[in-house]
């Protein structure tokens, strides 16, 4: 209920997470189609990077001014900080106050003077302004530094480096918020190198209990964590792709044509394929690199027509294999009948 500089960065970070979310499944889906050059419905969503913005602009993001307040002369107070918030973001769309000179909230009760108000990705949240600027100083004084750097117990020295006296450094200390952004940055450009899978997980009830379904905690959680929009991409869109050679090698044994060998290109393979199965044209597209197939449906199809012929090919694998020993055997017992006949024949 009370929001404070520690709840404002918690929630930063959960807004560059959902940026990455939106850019690595719902961007990235629609630009593979155009890529791909596939006809389909473009699909309209919230992109969350106004708010990120809003909080971490060098200029005029909320970090920024909050770090300028920290650093210049004069009184400084959480007031003076929430002034400067005023002036700045009064009219972006994401940031409500009461003090601002938008005539939006000047009658809004719900929202006290000495706070503001951020519309996130996941709602409208409040913070107290009162502990911004000392939070966000958090300085370590370097006397202390250099105190516990001359300890003579070996672990507290080395978790003071910077109070070696060789390494002093007359530049203020970054501030928390300006080292939580440099460390949520790294975590992006991290995770930018990566393939990640989402687990998104839902809270049936605010008690953890048992057998108890809140449906309005649940549409809440499944709206905010951006299920819908990914859902909505999904269906218009295709719901399996796959580049041309591995879907070939796949499903090559469900026609007579592309089995055993196909001597052409996979593109050609798969199209013959698909004309021999009969699948309807609308269930599936040809891209420059990938065939794109739409219901999961068709999809399960194919997976239970290659069953069913993978089991037919072991069976006729096992025939064959029982004929050539049961023909050797017979072709051996032949020719020690033959050799057993003509030694009887010359001794009788």
């Amino acid at each position: 209920q009370d929001n404070s500089f520690e709840q404002f960065i918690i929630n930063y970070c959960n807004e560059k997470l959902q940026q990455i979310f939106i850019e690595l499944t719902l961007k990235e889906e629609q630009e593979e189609y155009i890529r791909e050059g596939i006809e389909w419905t473009h699909i309209e969503y919230f992109n969350n990077a106004i708010i990120c913005d809003l909080i971490e602009n060098n200029q005029t993001g909320i970090l920024a001014m909050l770090d300028e307040e920290c650093l210049r002369p004069g009184t400084v107070t959480d007031d003076t900080f929430l002034e400067k918030l005023n002036q700045v973001c009064a009219t972006h769309q994401h940031f409500e106050s009461r003090m601002s000179k938008c005539s939006r909230f000047l009658n809004d009760t719900s929202l006290p003077h000495s706070c503001f108000r951020i519309q996130h990705y996941a709602g409208k949240v409040m913070y107290q302004v009162e502990g911004f600027v000392d939070k966000n100083n958090d300085l370590l004084y370097r006397d202390l530094s250099q105190a516990m750097w001359k300890a003579s117990h070996s672990l507290i020295k080395a978790l003071f480096p910077e109070g070696n006296p060789a390494k002093i450094n007359l530049k203020r200390p970054p501030t928390a918020g300006s080292q939580f952004k440099a460390s949520v940055a790294t975590l992006m450009k991290n995770l930018q190198t990566k393939n990640p899978n989402y687990i998104r997980c839902i809270k049936p009830n605010e008690k953890k209990a048992a057998q108890v379904f809140n449906e309005a905690l649940v549409c809440h959680q499944i709206r905010y964590l951006g299920l819908l929009e990914n859902v909505r991409v999904r269906r218009a869109g295709y719901a399996f792709r796959q580049a041309y050679e591995p879907c070939l090698e796949r499903y090559k044994m469900l026609c007579k044509q592309t089995w055993p060998h196909w001597k052409g290109p996979a593109r050609a393979g798969v199209e013959v394929l698909f004309n021999e199965l009969r699948i309807p044209e609308e269930e599936f597209s040809f891209g420059r690199s990938k065939i794109f197939i739409r219901n999961p449906r068709t999809l399960f199809k194919l997976e239970d027509l290659r069953k069913q012929r993978l089991e037919d090919l072991a069976t006729l694998i096992a025939k064959i294999y029982r004929g050539w020993k049961c023909r050797t055997r017979f072709l051996l017992m032949k020719r020690c009948q033959i050799v057993i006949a003509s030694w009887y024949r010359r001794y009788a």
